[in-house]
């Protein structure tokens, strides 16, 4: 059972992003019963952000939290909490804020959101902030950890050389990076898995699933709602994402036979690639707004061998159209951009 901030967590874990940051948020009743689920699933790692929130609303990733642990008080104890934080707000692009200001600014508000209702185990800026080193940012975070109001410093979409020189300010509690059978750059030789491993630090998996499309969640741009996010990042584009769609095809195939689903597959897999010896920690993070889909994440199915096999060929033998994000969000905005 992975470990993070000393506290033993399940091994899927649970994104929050989808529940507030979209134009339609979900409502309370929904939201409570699939954090219920999650829980009672074993997905206790959770990964919420200070900015998941439309516009005008910003921290309404935070105020849910809040809300939920209010209902369900006796849960709090259960939840390793990590948030995102080191924007500013008031930006639309959310520009990086890692200086000392900036990082007490946002760890204030995110303590001051959930206001006592549950802790906050992990604290970490979503992206490194170019004009600060990385030391500045890890040390100013440290002083929460050290007067006991968090439990630990986490880092974002960062390089294997961001992470040396982040530990050797202070312990690292865990690395979140984007991974997913089309987001598999961490896992280059000597790159961010490898020197996780090395360094004893556990990789937190964020849209492990491509964000849903490899779940089988949409067949076509358009079933994506006006004014979702990802209707701006490559992959998702007329023209990627047709093409894209020959991995979930694949992956329709595989599963069929196994007899799970498509998101079992994806999440076996993210899985596969670390928790041994020798790898690094990896707890997937999956995101989902609805009891069914949490019960599902939470349910584990194990590749064999041959079947890891015929997932990484089936991978190897097909392109991935787009970067993962796109390219007005790249400059000097995201450290760890390789494929997008």
């Amino acid at each position: 059972m992975p470990t993070i901030t000393s506290k033993p967590t399940g091994p899927i874990g649970f994104g929050l992003m989808g529940f507030t940051w979209t134009p339609t948020p979900t409502p309370d009743a929904q939201a409570f019963a699939a954090m219920s689920a999650a829980l009672a699933g074993g997905a206790n790692c959770w990964n919420a952000g200070e900015f998941y929130g439309m516009p005008g609303t910003r921290t309404a990733n935070l105020e849910l939290l809040n809300r939920y642990f209010t209902a369900h008080p006796s849960d709090a104890a259960k939840v390793v909490l990590s948030v995102k934080g080191g924007a500013d707000l008031t930006s639309d692009h959310l520009t990086s804020q890692g200086d000392r200001t900036g990082v007490r600014r946002s760890v204030e508000n995110v303590l001051r959101v959930l206001d006592g209702k549950v802790f906050l185990s992990i604290f970490e800026c979503a992206r490194v902030d170019k004009n600060t080193p990385i030391e500045e940012t890890v040390a100013a975070i440290a002083e929460f950890v050290k007067d006991g109001r968090i439990g630990g410093v986490g880092l974002s979409e960062v390089s294997p050389e961001t992470i040396r020189r982040a530990a050797k300010v202070h312990p690292i509690a865990a690395v979140e990076m984007e991974v997913s059978l089309w987001s598999r750059e961490v896992f280059v030789p000597g790159g961010v898995a490898d020197t996780c491993a090395e360094l004893g630090i556990p990789i937190m998996a964020y849209s492990p699933l491509g964000r849903g499309i490899l779940a089988g969640r949409f067949t076509k741009p358009e079933d994506l709602e006006d004014g979702d996010m990802r209707k701006i990042f490559d992959r998702f584009q007329p023209g990627n994402f047709e093409k894209n769609r020959v991995i979930v095809e694949n992956l329709d195939r595989i599963a069929e036979r196994k007899g799970c689903s498509k998101a079992q597959v994806c999440l076996a897999w993210v899985l596969a690639q670390g928790n041994k010896p020798g790898k690094a920690t990896i707890v997937p993070l999956p995101g989902a707004t609805g009891v069914d889909r949490v019960e599902e994440n939470c349910k584990l199915v194990e590749l064999s061998e041959e079947e890891l096999e015929e997932v990484n060929g089936m991978m190897n033998e097909v392109d991935v159209h787009g970067g993962r994000y796109n390219e007005w969000m790249a400059p000097g905005s995201w450290e760890y951009f390789v494929g997008g």
